[in-house]
């Protein structure tokens, strides 16, 4: 069966050389008037500068009072609460129940699922609740509340209760200064904050200078969680319930495929490069006890952002390639996959965690009898305003130059350090060559691009080629009659998968550029679509290994979808 292709009009660099981008936009307001440097940098909104010449003499690159970024947040004295624990402890319950009473708020998660699930939530407790994602807009009529990714936080607005979740993410290379963002720079009466006790010295040191009010509430977890002293031994073992981890695409679809042939089990699959809406529908497959996919087979996605009625978790490896080598898993990694077995309320209340191999048990006990390591640093990132500033000293620099010397000159108290920039400087060397302003070219760094994929890299190249030459991008220029069908193959999978992040992508870009991207909407359906199909293969492959007729549980979604090809040559499709 021949998939779609997106084409590039001309070669695209090699996706070796750029990396996944995953940062939504983020444009704020910063830093209040304390000193002379503080005063600076709370005027980067650049009219008020317009007579203020002499910048020269003031170090934009001085980011060691991030505090002070945030004015609106700063003139309050605001009560934070540390609700922290393990897994499955009740710490976001209890904030939620909190939020859900107050009379306006914002629940911040790190995932657009965990978003959704909690705008449900609150929706359906009578607390009209918006959808507030990079790539969604979800508008309740009257709501004063919102569910939203971290990235998307407002720190202009005044709310009475605001739940930022997994907190620890502060300390995270790449996302880390969004979390440090909502936690300086969101004005609320109430601040619920969840997750690791390992984050809370350093949030404790963060915010003394702030003049919040800080406390701090331990939780146990609710149901027990049993280390066993024996690995899974034979797949025969597998049982209802079970869930297997591990951290290649190739590896997950083996291990699926192994259980699957043993005939007394269908697997569901979770992993990251799974469409958002397929990872929900798999897991709702799983949970579902009237299912035939009573096993699931996932990578460490499941970690946060999907309930999951998981009896015992079984690791097939303790080590994962994190994009540079291959290492072995952290104790918190270990910790926060293990805790997903067993759910307080659930079928299977007690949780077990074992491996399939008897060489990692030492590793998985010690790690589960171990404290995460404290947290010592939180992430930064220089946002657009401030690089505007310092570009107005270097009028002559392209993006990457500036970025990269602002990064190089920057100086940071102990308590935090700047966020991984290597992927963003990447894309900046590819924007470079384009007539773009500094804005368009910021914006085009810190879409959510995976640039490992490379579909998905020369989809964002294709998108500002064409915004560079007309301004518009339309969707239907880049599309030609064709048809869209259920892949047949892991390959023509991942091309779809690919296909569907293209997609996304264009809908994030029309959220922040409504004139030049405007046809949202089709975009939105083709995604649609596209998680279907992927949807159907997945069904139809534990269907397939069983042999039995796939109309017992089948959509049927062959659809003959007509599309331009999308100028990308063919790549190799290699597993995760």
């Amino acid at each position: 069966m021949t998939m779609a292709r997106f084409l590039l009009f001309r070669k695209s660099p090699s996706s070796s050389l750029i990396r996944s981008l995953t940062r939504d936009f983020i444009f704020c307001s910063v830093v209040l008037a304390i000193d002379r440097n503080s005063w600076i940098h709370a005027q980067c909104n650049l009219g008020s500068l317009r007579a203020y010449h002499d910048l020269g003499k003031f170090d934009l690159t001085d980011l060691t009072r991030p505090h002070t970024w945030y004015p609106n947040a700063r003139r309050k004295k605001r009560n934070v609460f540390l609700h922290v624990g393990p897994t499955n402890s009740g710490k976001t319950y209890n904030a939620l129940k909190r939020l859900e009473s107050s009379s306006s708020g914002l629940y911040c998660g790190p995932l657009r699922l965990l978003a959704w699930e909690v705008a449900q939530r609150l929706n359906r407790a009578n607390v009209p609740c918006n959808l507030i994602t990079g790539q969604e807009r979800e508008e309740i009529d009257g709501a004063k509340h919102s569910s939203i990714t971290v990235e998307m936080a407002d720190v202009t607005s005044d709310y009475q209760c605001v739940v930022i979740d997994e907190i620890q993410m502060v300390g995270c290379r790449t996302r880390g200064f969004s979390f440090t963002r909502a936690l300086l720079g969101i004005s609320s009466d109430e601040l619920h904050v969840c997750g690791d006790p390992a984050a809370v010295p350093l949030i404790q040191r963060i915010l003394e200078v702030t003049g919040d009010v800080v406390k701090v509430q331990y939780y146990e977890r609710l149901s027990p969680l049993i280390p066993l002293k024996f690995p899974l031994g034979s797949f025969s073992n597998v049982k209802t319930g079970d869930c297997i981890v591990t951290f290649s695409r190739r590896e997950l679809y083996k291990l699926k495929k192994r259980i699957e042939n043993g005939g007394k089990h269908l697997c569901s699959v979770v992993y990251g490069s799974l469409p958002p809406e397929t990872r929900t529908k798999q897991a709702t497959m799983f949970n579902d006890e009237s299912s035939e996919f009573d096993v699931l087979v996932a990578s460490d996605a499941i970690g946060m952002g999907l309930n999951l009625n998981i009896s015992r978790i079984i690791f097939s490896t303790l080590k994962k390639f994190d994009g540079v080598y291959t290492r072995e898993l952290t104790v918190p990694e270990i910790k926060q996959i293990a805790g997903r077995a067993g759910r307080y309320g659930s079928k299977f209340p007690v949780g077990e965690v074992t491996c399939i191999g008897a060489e990692d048990l030492p590793l998985l006990h010690s790690s589960l009898k171990s404290s995460s390591p404290v947290l010592e640093r939180a992430g930064l990132l220089p946002t657009f305003d401030l690089l505007s500033l310092y570009a107005r000293l270097h009028p002559t620099k392209k993006f990457h130059p500036l970025l990269e010397e602002f990064l190089e000159k920057a100086k940071l108290s102990p308590d935090y350090f700047i966020s991984d920039c290597e992927e963003i400087l990447k894309v900046a060397a590819v924007v470079d060559e384009l007539p773009l302003g500094l804005y368009d070219k910021y914006l085009f760094c810190i879409s959510p691009v995976d640039m490992n994929d490379d579909v998905a890299a020369q989809g964002l190249i294709q998108f500002a080629e064409n915004y560079a030459k007309k301004g518009i991008v339309r969707l239907k220029e880049i599309f030609t009659p064709g048809t869209l069908q259920v892949p047949r193959s892991q390959t023509a999978l991942k091309e779809l998968e690919s296909i569907h992040k293209v997609l996304d992508l264009y809908v994030w870009l029309s959220f922040r550029m409504e004139d030049s991207f405007p046809d949202r909407e089709l975009a939105s359906s083709q995604k649609s679509i596209c998680s279907l199909l992927i949807e159907e293969f997945l069904e139809r492959l534990g269907w397939w290994k069983q042999g039995k007729s796939h109309q017992h549980n089948s959509r049927h979604l062959q659809h003959n979808y007509h599309r331009k090809e999308l100028c990308f040559p063919e790549t190799s499709v290699d597993s995760e």
